[in-house]
């Protein structure tokens, strides 16, 4: 289990290597999880430690995303000037995901449609 969590901030680690390194405008733990996901497509598996980590944080996920909430409100004067803008993003991002999504879930079905 410990080694589980030395991937995952090794991970973490390569992230945000890469992000100072590259300069890159996206978050250091993001790029880590891609780092993580091609790991694990190259191994072609999930090793045991790193499940039961991953299954322990997942667990305490709502706890994680306090802060997050918190350090929302260091920013409320910005909100509160920009809640349109922000009202129309949301709205986009969701309609953009949700169209994207039955894209894809439509494609899976007609090729699993094809297979049976």
């Amino acid at each position: 289990m410990v080694q589980g969590f030395l991937v995952l901030l090794l991970c973490q680690l390569l992230g945000e290597a890469v992000v100072i390194y590259f300069d890159v405008p996206i978050p250091g733990a993001v790029v880590g999880m891609v780092l993580l996901l091609i790991g694990l497509i190259i191994l072609g598996r999930v090793p045991e430690g790193l499940e039961k980590s991953s299954v322990g944080l997942l667990s305490v996920l709502p706890l994680l995303l306090v802060p997050a909430g918190v350090g929302l409100m260091d920013y409320f004067g910005v909100l509160s000037e920009n809640w349109l803008a922000f009202l129309v993003v949301l709205f986009v991002s969701t309609l953009v995901t949700m169209l994207v999504v039955g894209v894809i879930l439509k494609m899976v079905s007609q090729e699993k449609e094809v297979e049976d």
